[in-house]
């Protein structure tokens, strides 16, 4: 599998439903990714989760988001050609006036290789 990595000024944005279909994704998220906006847009947002990535990280996100609460932590993706990219991830609950309905906006960065080694050390104890 063919690693991405991230540049240091990539700034990868996308906004789900409540339930996590994509509504927006910005085009460092495309780039990294691989799709077009048009292939992300309405797609469950778990369409780049890697198959290496324990359940327990996205548990931890979906509760603490719908508390209203801000969620971050280390996220191993998918592109789709089959690759991966490690990001740091944070996700605001965010209510969406136009649409009027709860949202969610996840912002991503690049981690440091220290980061991505310690997140893979605990993905490894998880389920």
């Amino acid at each position: 599998m063919k690693e991405y990595i991230l540049k240091s000024d990539d700034f990868l944005v996308s906004q789900t439903d409540s339930k996590g279909f994509i509504l927006f994704a910005n085009d460092d998220f495309c780039k990294v990714a691989g799709f077009t906006l048009e292939e992300l847009v309405g797609k469950p947002h778990n369409i780049v989760r890697h198959k290496d990535m324990p359940k327990a990280p996205f548990k931890s996100l979906w509760e603490t988001i719908k508390e209203g609460k801000i969620w971050d932590g280390y996220i191993k993706n998918m592109t789709k050609e089959g690759g991966f990219y490690w990001v740091y991830a944070t996700v605001y609950p965010l209510y969406d006036e136009t649409r009027k309905e709860q949202t969610y906006l996840s912002c991503r960065r690049k981690p440091s290789e220290q980061e991505i080694l310690e997140a893979e050390m605990l993905y490894k104890t998880m389920k």
